[in-house]
């Protein structure tokens, strides 16, 4: 976007003397992010400003992810501050955006994966993989590098959500050995055990070889580079669980419940095991929250309601999305089609486009946080 105000033959000068590239500079500095409630200049986030001698002024805005929900505010602020410095006669600003450093400069990180988001809900049967699914396909509709590792080895079914038949292959590695190459779909790479166990046939395994197949999705298979590695974890508080918190720094968890006691009971249980090993929360995410039946615009809460604000509540916690109860998200699960790509304008795809720009924002929050006070990790999670 250009700004045309009429052109100074004089070098450019703000009316207090100072040169025009300072006052822009301290223009933008008045500006800040939203979230990290910092300025954009203190947070690197203002790049190749340059400004010309007939007053042009162009920069880079770098956003801390591409998923930013405020990008139309930051870019809006920033434009009105520079605007607003006299002798500017044009302003072109451009978007970018870098996930900031997180999880992968710990000890045990994955080698290019910047953010592990663990999805978890304590009791099966919620909509938790579908909420993996979405999440880590939505992401990556929003321009960020994404892989979903399929951590429920004893009931596998992301291949089949993701409308996968084809599993990894193997390459030789010069410092790993043997690793796995991930397929991809929709944009995410892709990890489960579900390409390794033929058929219908059992995982019968106890738990020191839960902790190897984690400790191998983990390290080896060739993630490349990764924003985001969204973790679909087994329902329950037990090996999976600690293996992973144990093996690699998660950045935070997920947490999905359906609106009834006995969900929330679980998830509770979740949040507290969580808690113990020092994974912050991300937020809470109250699936099959209410429906519409045909023709009738009014909610119906079949398992009760609000179930999820008393989950934030009682431990001061974020309610990323109430989502609804939809078939059409069944069957696109069981044709390999997730429901932001299959039925991008439902209610359902739009729910869950918005909890993932909330979780990309959460997740940045806690990145800038962490590199701030590394030894505050679980307060940071309690927004």
């Amino acid at each position: 976007m250009f700004f045309n105000r009429s052109k100074s033959s004089e070098a450019p000068r703000s009316t207090d003397g100072t040169t025009l590239h300072d006052a822009v500079l301290a223009a933008l500095r008045t500006v800040d992010d939203p979230d990290l409630k910092r300025d954009l200049v203190s947070l690197n986030m203002i790049q190749n400003l340059e400004v010309g001698s007939d007053g042009r002024v162009s920069l880079r805005v770098m956003l801390t992810t591409p998923a930013c929900p405020l990008k139309d505010k930051i870019r809006n602020d920033v434009e009105t501050a520079v605007k607003a410095v006299p002798g500017v006669t044009e302003l072109k600003v451009t978007m970018d955006a870098q996930t900031r450093k997180g999880s992968n400069t710990q000890a045990g990180a994955i080698p290019g994966v910047t953010h592990i988001i663990a999805v978890s809900s304590g009791k099966g049967g919620v909509g938790k993989s579908t909420v993996a699914v979405n999440l880590a396909t939505s992401l990556a509709l929003e321009g960020a590098k994404v892989g979903l590792m399929d951590a429920d080895v004893y009931g596998p079914n992301i291949p089949t959500m993701m409308g996968l038949t084809e599993g990894p292959e193997i390459r030789k590695d010069p410092e790993r050995g043997e690793v796995f190459l991930p397929p991809t779909a929709h944009g995410v790479k892709v990890m489960s055990m579900g390409f390794l166990v033929p058929g219908d046939q059992p995982a019968i395994w106890r738990g020191p070889m839960l902790h190897s197949v984690v400790s191998q999705f983990c390290h080896k298979v060739d993630w490349g580079t990764l924003d985001y590695l969204v973790v679909d974890m087994p329902p329950g508080t037990g090996d999976v669980q600690l293996s992973l918190a144990q093996l690699v720094p998660v950045t935070g968890a997920v947490l999905v419940s359906t609106p009834q006691e006995v969900s929330m009971q679980d998830v509770r249980k979740a949040f507290h095991m969580f808690e113990k090993v020092r994974v912050p929360l991300i937020g809470f995410v109250e699936n099959m929250s209410f429906f519409r039946c045909d023709g009738c615009e009014k909610k119906h809460f079949p398992f009760g309601q609000d179930g999820g604000k008393l989950l934030a509540r009682r431990f001061n916690g974020e309610l990323l999305a109430q989502l609804p109860m939809n078939p059409a998200v069944r069957e696109a699960g069981d044709e390999g089609r997730p429901a932001v790509i299959s039925a991008p304008e439902s209610e359902t795809a739009i729910g869950m486009r918005d909890l993932a720009r909330k979780v990309a924002q959460r997740v940045s929050i806690l990145a800038e946080n962490l590199s701030i006070d590394p030894s505050q990790i679980v307060q940071i999670g309690k927004f």
